[in-house]
């Protein structure tokens, strides 16, 4: 019989109340949780929550029907993938170079503005935890509603503060490491978006289309920006098959969106503009 040895053992054994992540094949995956004294029913058939209690994650279950089933712990993308989504989420990919090229980090306080479902504030709030904070503006009621089950369904209330609120009314934090925009018009907020920045801090932007790209920009190079960064992400899936590894044909996310990102001086607006313009003079020469 298996025992817990230690914390670290025990984190990685199943407990009552955990959620887990099932998967039968690429297609048939459920995200639970789990209860002692009750049981998992699918169509492959069924088992004991009680049976893989004090298991190790990762380990093989047989249902009633001989049926075997991964169990495994959840990481933020299976979350992502099940929760309900009340408008576009944003993809993985995008969500990425967010985390990478916004200065987002652990302890980071992080303004977000349009949480839609919840899906990248609730990545944002697994890289700033233990000691960080996001706040994020909905102000559609209905998106609000969902994305608050969808952050309790996560864990992750401790970490986030959900507000139903238009930002354009302003925002409650100032001196955060960085702001996040992704809603119909980001340059109606780009100057509170300054302000609410510390210095050094990061904003980043996502918008679907290139007249906006340039309309973000533009309204970027009224404050003391630099580092302006414009960036749109493929992604392509690659078959793993024997003797026919090659890109899936179907399985290619294109545009999503465009990604803009900019870090915060505290100096003179002028000096800033000339020097951005003489860095773009340069690319533009070269």
């Amino acid at each position: 019989m298996e025992t817990t040895s230690n914390s670290t053992d025990s984190f990685d054994r199943i407990q009552d109340g955990d959620n887990i992540y099932i998967i039968f094949d690429p297609k048939r995956k459920w995200l639970v949780t789990v209860k002692s004294g009750k049981q998992f029913h699918s169509h492959k058939g069924f088992f004991n929550y009680d049976d893989i209690i004090g298991k190790k994650f990762g380990t093989i279950v047989l249902t009633n029907k001989s049926t075997k089933l991964a169990i495994l712990r959840p990481i933020p993308i299976d979350y992502l993938r099940q929760i309900s989504h009340s408008s576009q989420i944003i993809y993985e990919k995008d969500a990425g170079a967010i985390l990478l090229y916004g200065g987002i980090f652990p302890g980071a306080k992080v303004i977000e503005t349009g949480t839609g479902s919840g899906a990248l504030t609730a990545i944002i709030a697994n890289f700033v935890k233990p000691h960080g904070q996001v706040y994020t503006y909905e102000n559609r009621e209905n998106a609000y509603l969902t994305a608050s089950k969808n952050i309790a369904l996560l864990g992750l209330n401790e970490y986030v503060s959900l507000k139903n609120k238009d930002a354009l009314e302003g925002y409650d934090e100032s001196d955060v490491d960085s702001v996040v925009l992704d809603l119909g018009d980001p340059c109606l907020l780009i100057e509170q978006a300054y302000i609410a920045l510390k210095p050094s801090g990061v904003m980043s932007i996502f918008v679907p289309t290139y007249n906006q790209v340039e309309r973000v920009y533009h309204e970027l190079l009224k404050y003391p920006f630099i580092e302006i960064k414009a960036i749109e992400l493929i992604e392509r899936e690659i078959q793993l098959k024997d003797n026919a590894i090659r890109p899936k044909t179907w399985m290619m996310v294109g545009h999503t969106g465009f990604l803009i990102f900019a870090r915060k001086l505290q100096t003179d607006k002028e000096s800033v503009k000339h020097s951005q313009k003489e860095e773009i003079g340069e690319n533009e020469s070269s």
